[in-house]
């Protein structure tokens, strides 16, 4: 679990990645990192807004806000998001 927290601090204010990189990365399911980010100890110092779907879309249950303030977040870093979808993902994507 400390893995999957020690990434996501250090995805760039700005940036974002997704569950399946992260997962790949640590070889762990992308299920598994969505649900250990749900269970995140601190959001500000372990930014797990900056996580998003290999699609660019916005998951569901985004346990600080919900959809809508996981896209304000990320709206507040400079990142375009129209119908809770990422614009040009590759352009934030780390």
């Amino acid at each position: 679990m400390n893995q999957v927290y020690e990434v996501i601090e250090n995805i760039p204010l700005g940036k974002v990645t997704t569950y399946g990189a992260i997962g790949k990365y640590l070889n762990m399911s992308p299920r598994l990192i969505g649900l250990i980010l749900h269970k995140n100890p601190d959001p500000e110092k372990y930014p797990c807004h900056r996580v998003v779907r290999s699609d660019g879309y916005i998951a569901e249950g985004y346990a600080f806000g919900g959809k809508e303030g996981q896209i304000e977040r990320l709206k507040s870093e400079g990142i375009e998001i129209k119908n809770c979808k990422i614009c040009n993902l590759k352009k934030y994507l780390i």
